[in-house]
């Protein structure tokens, strides 16, 4: 070879290189002598390269090879490469990766003697423009989305679709509107095109109620077999959809998924760990407020999406309300970052509401959430609520309305009294779904919103007469039932608790307010004094806090011994 030849041979390369960035899907046809050619071997390694980036959708087709001797170099792809070695090839290693990576990808074998070349090749042009269509159609998910790199990095080195394991269950969780869809989306979205099928089913909760499971089974035979088959049962949906899912690489994201059977009607665990399936490879993704739901089902990988940083949230909001941000929105941006509790959701909602608004118009509408929550953001969160059994939606009240900052014993203590039972399986409960959290401290927490959720659900018990609620917590309510004497037998626990900068308030009242709260059960005055000693306690009364006001001498008529819990 002369220079010229050299020469020639490099802008070759060059070109090469240069078109193989610019294309959006590269086919790379294997074939027996292919290890033989340098110029092949560096394309593969160019091809490879721009995969990695995911900037390019590559289809491998196997002619005349089979693909385990490409990912093992043996035969015709060891002599090929032995040819190299004996030239000391500078990229020898780089090829051999290459190589060994192509046959983990989804593509195409063609064996000798399997049947006509055009129909093969029919087979690859149809597959090429599935791909296209479906890089258009493209699940979206918020353009650049904010703060979600390092979580879609953690998840993604879970997705491994060359992995021998036949199934691999990976739990996203955390509260609703934190954004374990998004997150989910993304993965799905940077990693469908490694697997020979895949499927993204939203709302899973939702649809399973609306339409059944059935119906759900078969937008998954259709989205990843392209099958439109009308299913009898959702028995025979399971079992179809695991005898096509055999030998193939699929993954699959359900989307909300609430109950065992959402998952059972897709992958039944026990069946999958029970039967050799070489060459099959499932990647299922689940998302769910519910992290019970994943450790009951054996999902070994789990992932609680975590907040937004202050800075990402507050990115996230301005590209929600802003054309062309302006520095004197700052604080009220970060007044709503700071009520929000950055979840992504609400600074959304939010945003959008606000679309280009004055500060005045913002600072009017915070107020206003701050009272009631918005209802679409209500509508998001109260589903974890709605699903709780009876009497954990009134453990989760009684927490989120009365017992916010307690420790886990003194809650788990109280609630023994009110419910003249152990609730500490409830108290599990509300942490599994995400509607509260513990501290490493002990402390119980609740999410700002769904405080303001719990509360808003309490008031619509009775809102126009706060005295027949089962709590009163909110300071103009208890003046107001103090001072009107209007308590009920339906109340039965009373958290006082003033800003500082009203501690010092004195409360007006005559002392019998509680005498027809013959249930109450718990009461607990931390901030604000009352302007005398109670002239009645109720029988009832087993948790007695009076921090603002010196109680030396409970009424007469009150046993003290029957107070559990005491502080005045």
């Amino acid at each position: 070879m002369d220079e010229n030849d050299i020469q020639r041979g490099e802008e070759i390369r060059a070109t090469l290189e240069e078109a193989i960035k610019g294309s959006r899907i590269a086919i790379t046809v294997l074939s027996k002598d292919y290890a033989y050619s340098s110029f092949c071997l560096d394309e593969l390694k160019t091809i490879l390269g721009c995969y990695r980036e995911k900037t390019l959708l590559v289809i491998p087709v196997f002619y005349k090879v089979d693909p385990s001797d490409v990912r093992r170099l043996q035969g015709s792809y060891a002599e090929g490469l032995a040819r190299h070695e004996e030239r000391f090839h500078p990229n020898m290693e780089d090829w051999k990766k290459a190589l060994q990576k192509v046959p983990e990808l989804a593509g195409h074998h063609f064996k000798d003697g399997a049947g006509y070349e055009f129909e093969f090749i029919g087979k690859i042009v149809d597959d090429v423009f599935l791909k296209i269509n479906e890089a258009e159609a493209s699940i979206s998910v918020a353009d650049r989305p904010v703060g979600l790199d390092s979580q879609v990095d953690t998840i993604r080195k879970s997705v491994n679709p060359g992995s021998r394991d036949a199934i691999s269950m990976i739990g996203i969780h955390g509260m609703g509107g934190v954004g374990k869809s998004t997150l989910a989306r993304h993965v799905y979205n940077l990693h469908k095109n490694d697997f020979h099928g895949s499927c993204f089913l939203q709302n899973v909760r939702e649809e399973s109620n609306r339409k059944g499971l059935k119906h759900l089974q078969s937008i998954l035979l259709l989205q990843i077999f392209k099958e439109d088959i009308n299913l009898e049962s959702e028995h025979q949906g399971t079992s179809m959809i695991k005898n096509k899912l055999r030998g193939k690489k699929v993954l699959l994201v359900l989307d909300d998924v609430d109950e065992h059977k959402q998952l059972q009607a897709f992958v039944e665990k026990s069946d999958w760990e029970s039967e050799s399936m070489p060459g099959t490879r499932v990647v299922l993704i689940i998302t769910t407020r519910d992290k019970q739901l994943l450790t009951s089902y054996g999902v070994e990988i789990t992932h609680e999406v975590g907040e937004l940083s202050e800075t990402d949230a507050i990115e996230l909001l301005k590209r929600k309300a802003f054309n062309t941000y302006k520095e004197s929105y700052k604080q009220v941006l970060k007044d709503v970052v700071t009520w929000t509790s950055r979840l992504p959701l609400t600074l959304e909602v939010i945003g959008s509401n606000l679309f280009e608004k004055t500060i005045e118009e913002w600072e009017s509408a915070i107020k206003q959430y701050q009272r009631i929550p918005n209802k679409k953001i209500l509508k998001i969160l109260r589903v974890s609520f709605d699903a709780l059994e009876e009497e954990e939606k009134s453990v989760f009240l009684d927490i989120t309305c009365c017992l916010k900052g307690y420790k886990w014993k003194e809650i788990e203590d109280i609630l023994h009294l009110l419910y003249d039972n152990c609730m500490k399986y409830h108290i599990g409960v509300l942490v599994d779904k995400s509607l509260i959290k513990i501290r490493d401290d002990d402390e119980v927490i609740v999410h700002d919103l769904i405080e303001n959720m719990g509360k808003e659900i309490d008031r619509q018990e009775s809102p126009k007469e706060a005295g027949k609620r089962r709590r009163l917590w909110l300071q103009k309510d208890i003046i107001q039932v103090l001072k009107d004497n209007s308590g009920t037998s339906e109340v039965k626990i009373i958290r006082l608790d003033f800003p500082i900068s009203d501690k010092q308030k004195t409360i007006e009242w005559d002392g019998n307010a509680l005498q027809e709260m013959k249930n109450l059960t718990a009461l607990i005055i931390r901030n604000g004094i009352l302007s005398q000693a109670p002239n009645h306690l109720p029988e009832s009364l087993r948790i007695l806090e009076w921090h603002r006001h010196h109680l030396h001498c409970p009424p007469s008529d009150f046993d003290t011994t029957k107070l559990a819990i005491r502080h005045f």
